[in-house]
């Protein structure tokens, strides 16, 4: 179960891997709560729902951690996060004392022995992930993990990866615009567009066309930092989630060197349970939370 909380209130959503199938959207549940969110309410929710048998997991906010790119230290896994922690402590906007870091790996050519390897360190201030993890706890709710949007959209994105090929995916919400591009499942590229749902949804016409060149501007610049960077993958288009934006799909098609297709959760998802997500605003509220719930963990041995 991933639990989001937005500027208007909280989503909750689940669903259902299946095998040589889509996922089935199982509940997606939206509640409009103004925050500050209280333990209380969470408890509600969650008898109402009956967490108590779920996994659950929650998304952080664009504006609650730092995802940086570092070259990855030549260490052992077991010591990896006590070198990365040195490298970041001047990249941060707080002490790097005050800071919960996690490592990402970014997957490099093994035909490019001399390819410099990198990987994402992800960084939010230990004391927002105490209060989380005390928020649930109080609601007596189990807390499996907390997950940061591009996971949630690398999830979504890794089951539209035509094979052999890159994706790019473009997603936006109260925080602004998120692009990723996956390859083979895994997460190589993430780009922060400073144009929130709200600007896109601009209904006076000079406003919005500032946005559209804004987000055209960005990314061709970030497409081509990418090819520079990864010239051993080929993206093969850009999918663009729902968003509600008159014209935004055909805008970026005309403006940009790949093909540009607009997604809909149904690609993604059986919604056979939920057919509220047929509306493209319930599909834009609900993308991150779905996506966060289709995370699948492996164990290695």
């Amino acid at each position: 179960m991933s639990i989001a909380f937005l500027p208007d209130g909280i989503c909750v959503g689940s669903a259902k891997r299946v095998r040589d199938g889509k996922a089935s959207v199982e509940l997606a549940m939206f509640y409009p709560i103004v925050p500050p969110y209280s333990a209380e309410t969470l408890e509600r929710m969650a008898r109402e729902l009956k967490l108590a048998g779920f996994r659950c997991g929650t998304l952080l906010g664009g504006g609650e951690y730092q995802m940086i790119s570092v070259d990855a230290p030549n260490v052992p896994a077991d010591e990896l996060k006590t070198a990365v922690r040195w490298r970041l402590k001047d990249m941060l906007d707080f002490h790097i004392d005050d800071a919960t870091i996690d490592v990402l790996d970014i997957p490099v050519d093994k035909n490019l022995a001399s390819h410099n390897h990198q990987m994402f360190a992800v960084a939010a201030r230990s004391t927002l992930i105490g209060t989380r993890q005390a928020l649930f706890d109080a609601a007596k709710i189990k807390l499996s993990v907390i997950d940061i949007p591009e996971m949630a959209q690398r999830n979504i994105s890794a089951l539209l990866e035509p094979e052999g090929r890159g994706l790019a995916m473009l997603s936006f919400d109260a925080d602004g615009g998120l692009l990723t591009v996956t390859f083979n499942a895994e997460l190589y590229l993430t780009r922060r567009i400073d144009v929130t749902l709200a600007q896109l949804l601009e209904t006076n016409s000079d406003r919005q066309q500032i946005c559209y060149d804004k987000i055209t501007l960005e990314l061709q610049r970030s497409l081509d930092h990418f090819d520079r960077q990864f010239h051993f993958i080929n993206v093969a288009k850009l999918m663009l989630a729902p968003t509600g934006a008159a014209g935004l799909h055909e805008y970026l098609g005309a403006n940009l060197y790949m093909p540009v297709e607009a997604m809909d959760l149904a690609d993604v998802f059986d919604l056979a349970k939920v057919p509220a997500l047929a509306d493209v605003a319930q599909q834009q509220r609900f993308f991150l939370t779905l996506g966060g719930a289709l995370r699948h963990e492996e164990t290695a041995l």
